[in-house]
């Protein structure tokens, strides 16, 4: 116990385990595998942080001009957004038509004015 050999174990070993699903090595169906329809397995592979900026800034690109939103749009998307959170009402639809405005960031960040940011207590 004072050497803390059971944690240091418990710690590799899952290192381990984590390190064989991201590779591929361990498969697990439904986790970082599925099911093809003649039943064979086929391992998914991460993207790298190049791929998903280059994927990103595509679709950026890719949207039409005339379909872009309107600063007006996006910002009354986020008051619709965190009027809903406020008055306790089912935020669901509000936030599905928020996306069609607003990014990621946008709306997380009005959700932090809102609610505040979750800390875990040590």
């Amino acid at each position: 116990m004072e050497t803390m050999y059971q944690r240091s174990r418990i710690q590799e070993e899952s290192l381990y385990y984590e390190t064989l699903k991201h590779t591929g090595e361990y498969p697990i169906i439904g986790v970082n595998t599925f099911l093809s329809s003649k039943g064979s397995p086929t391992i998914l592979r991460r993207r790298s942080f190049e791929q998903r900026k280059r994927k990103g800034s595509t679709d950026r690109n890719c949207r039409e001009p005339e379909k872009q939103p309107t600063p007006e749009e996006s910002k009354k998307a986020l008051h619709d957004l965190q009027q809903a959170a406020i008055k306790n009402e089912n935020m669901f639809a509000v936030l599905m038509e928020a996306t069609k405005y607003c990014s990621l960031g946008q709306l997380t960040q009005a959700m932090f004015e809102v609610g505040g940011q979750y800390r875990r207590n040590m």
